[in-house]
């Protein structure tokens, strides 16, 4: 499976981005999905996760309420609506897919990672 990361750019605080994160070269609707993120001196953190069915997502506390992550098997594609951005949520955004299915917040137990997309958020 390859994941493509799009979306990110420059926003004003306050406003809104939707990354998309694209599989190819296998369905992915069995795999669980998650989003994590880096910013610049900083260590990679979770985000936000999806079991394999959509039914189970989990949310850092730092974005709760303000991100949601969506699929559409149709198009092998998993969403990340962020919402009333602000400048601390500037990072690289990456997409991911685990194999297992359940849902997860470990890095490591992702198999598949896309290239990152950048989110810079402007105060």
């Amino acid at each position: 499976v390859q994941l493509q990361a799009s979306g990110g750019g420059l926003v004003q605080a306050g406003g809104s981005l939707r990354l998309s994160c694209a599989a190819s070269g296998r369905s992915f609707s069995s795999y669980a999905k998650g989003w994590f993120r880096q910013a610049p001196g900083k260590e990679r953190e979770f985000v936000v996760a999806m079991d394999w069915s959509g039914g189970s997502t989990y949310y850092a506390n730092s974005v709760k309420g303000r991100f949601t992550i969506s699929r559409d098997n149709a198009k092998n594609t998993v969403y990340l609506q962020m919402n009333s951005l602000r400048p601390e949520d500037a990072a690289v955004y990456y997409c991911a897919a685990c194999a297992r299915g359940d849902i997860t917040i470990k890095e490591a137990l992702y198999d598949y990672w896309g290239q990152g997309t950048q989110v810079t958020v402007s105060s």
